[in-house]
């Protein structure tokens, strides 16, 4: 494990993510409102924004998923991240992000399915990830490779090294 990643980790107390990587929630907005747009299990009580630390480290993949809200990405430190984005028509783009492209925030729109992977593997990058409407683990879907592939076969590749098998 790279040196700063581990010391990220105990720092920010972050703890395995389901998607890949190490993460911790850092903010959740007291305010909430009540939307039919976005259904969530209680009542349809949103947040309205919630914020976390996010680390990717060496080798770690996030595997492709998607939220019901949108999700702003926000470089901190380490190499760059590279996220690969499957929009609603099946349009597949990929996007660096950090110091090297100088571009450090990223609006991943909702229903967009994406992944990461560091650029440097034997490196890390620590983001944050900010959700508006706020994150809620019922609006978070971890793809499924094979109904991935039923609906976008002409990124087999990118799929399958960003699926579990």
């Amino acid at each position: 494990m790279h040196q700063k990643a581990r010391y990220y980790i105990e720092k920010l107390e972050l703890k395995r993510h389901p998607e890949g990587g190490y993460y911790r929630e850092i903010y959740r907005a007291g305010e909430m409102f009540f939307t039919e747009t976005i259904p969530a299990r209680k009542l349809n009580r949103k947040n309205i924004s919630t914020s976390i630390y996010f680390l990717l480290n060496g080798r770690d993949k996030s595997f492709f998923h998607r939220l019901k809200s949108d999700e702003i990405w926000h470089f901190y430190d380490g190499c760059d991240v590279k996220l690969y984005l499957i929009d609603e028509k099946g349009s597949l783009s990929n996007v660096l992000l950090g110091k090297t492209s100088e571009r450090f925030q990223l609006i991943i729109p909702k229903n967009t399915w994406f992944a990461a992977e560091l650029t440097e593997k034997s490196s890390f990058a620590l983001v944050g990830c900010t959700v508006a409407p706020g994150f809620d683990f019922n609006d978070f879907e971890l793809a499924n490779r094979e109904e991935l592939l039923k609906h976008f076969s002409e990124h087999r590749n990118i799929i399958n090294r960003f699926t579990k098998s």
